[in-house]
């Protein structure tokens, strides 16, 4: 999986909005597809005008790391999810809960493009993902 140092690399390279999708749409195809299981309505993204469905697992302790997996029914949908997957997985419970990734979309100039449904979509991806995190923080 394409780390976000190399999305953001990317991106920056991408002048044309076209392109830009176009490379959101490849990073989608990329992304590995959801088990069957984790499709299931506690892992659905409530919010979102597509199916998008989010996986999370954690280490242990205090501050543990989180995994996030997730998958979604729509192509330009899904290399969004790629994205946020690969700013918040990894990441310790405080730092997912610490970081907004709607700066990073802001960066790579991708969230001035977005309609307002994906946007409100992205949004609550992000704010479910933070959520999880903090609830795993003791």
């Amino acid at each position: 999986m394409t780390t976000l140092e190399q999305m953001i690399d990317d991106f920056a390279f991408l002048d044309d909005w076209e392109d830009r999708m176009r490379f959101v749409i490849e990073l989608g195809k990329a992304l590995p597809d959801l088990a069957d299981e984790d499709k299931s309505a506690d892992n659905k993204v409530q919010g979102c005008a597509s199916q998008v469905w989010l996986a999370t697992s954690s280490g242990n302790g205090a501050d543990p790391v989180m995994t996030y997996r997730g998958d979604s029914d729509a192509f330009i949908v899904r290399g969004l999810v790629a994205i946020v997957l690969a700013a918040y997985s990894g990441k310790t419970a405080s730092g997912v809960v610490e970081f907004d990734a709607i700066d990073l979309f802001k960066q790579i100039g991708l969230l001035e493009h977005l309609s307002a449904q994906r946007a409100n979509g992205l949004r609550s991806m992000i704010q479910r993902i933070r959520e999880e995190a903090a609830r795993r923080l003791v």
